[in-house]
């Protein structure tokens, strides 16, 4: 078991969590995948999740190292919830990077190896020549990262609730529009024809210094590139560096990501997530939700330390 982290540095308190309904008409079973990786720049301060009452349930790990639940669900209305307090830093993405530089495959750890190759969702193969001819005179190495991110954000539009859960990166780039797994999907694949590796990640992305019109809260998908020995974020959805980011979940793509996989006759029948910034102290696991205590969807980085 990993010591608890020191909440020096992390100076913003955000709450996350989800609230799920299953409807079960016969035998199932459910992987779920919700709860913060321990490994993600952020320290988990509280916790709880509920899981139906009396399922049997299993905590297992993933070959990506990713957490998750395995759960037998019973005939009738199945309710899971989580419910976190997260501590964060007020920096952000990537800003204690200084090396950027690439390594060739022959170089690549072999945990980092696997991210280079074509998967279901992220089919990198389909994509090399676009690849080179829209991004080959480009430098290697971050440059060429954020290139692909910026020509995504401006050439991709995002529409909400348009996810369809059969496309693929190639999928998306010939219709021209998708939401954040989409966008994922696409920026890992693109990577990953110029053998740098990529993987899809999920989890939640408050609006610190950056307010959302819509207020949308959902899960959120974003990749990570690996450059100078360690992994920096690339997200083409929003192309500008964000505070904040929990990491749930990494993979090859959706299929490692997915908040929940059923198998079984089963339904997900309600589904609310959250994932804001609260006064450290003021809040408490379990509590009733209250966005009157939000302190983000502004510009101004409210710091509650």
């Amino acid at each position: 078991m990993e010591p608890p982290k020191s909440t020096q540095g992390y100076d913003l308190t955000v709450r996350v969590g989800c609230s799920l309904v299953y409807e079960v008409t016969g035998t199932a079973a459910l992987l779920l995948n919700v709860r913060p990786r321990s490994d993600g720049d952020h320290v988990v301060l509280s916790e709880a999740l509920t899981i139906g009452d009396g399922l049997r349930v299993e905590d297992l790990v993933d070959s990506h190292g990713n957490p998750f639940q395995r759960v037998r669900l019973a005939p009738g209305s199945n309710y899971v919830r989580h419910d976190a307090l997260v501590a964060v830093s007020a920096l952000p993405d990537n800003h204690d990077a200084t090396d950027f530089t690439p390594l060739a495959p022959g170089d690549l750890p072999l945990s980092a190896l696997r991210y280079t190759l074509p998967s279901r969702y992220c089919d990198s193969d389909k994509l090399v020549n676009f690849a080179w001819e829209k991004f080959g005179r480009v430098e290697h190495g971050w440059p060429r990262v954020q290139a692909i991110s910026r020509w995504l954000h401006d050439n991709i539009e995002y529409r909400y609730m348009s996810g369809r859960t059969d496309l693929s990166a190639w999928d998306v780039l010939q219709r021209g529009y998708g939401v954040c797994r989409d966008f994922a999907h696409l920026v890992t694949a693109l990577n990953r024809a110029f053998n740098v590796p990529a993987r899809y990640v999920t989890g939640h992305l408050p609006d610190i210094g950056f307010p959302d019109p819509d207020n949308h809260m959902d899960f959120h998908a974003y990749s990570e590139v690996y450059l100078g020995g360690r992994w920096l974020t690339t997200d083409a959805r929003f192309h500008e560096p964000r505070i904040g980011r929990i990491k749930v979940s990494c993979g090859q793509d959706a299929v490692d990501g997915a908040f929940s996989t059923i198998f079984g006759a089963a339904s997900l029948t309600y589904f609310q997530v959250w994932a804001y910034q609260v006064p450290r102290g003021g809040v408490g696991v379990g509590d009733p939700l209250d966005f009157s205590k939000r302190l983000d969807n502004q510009w101004v980085v409210k710091h509650d330390l």
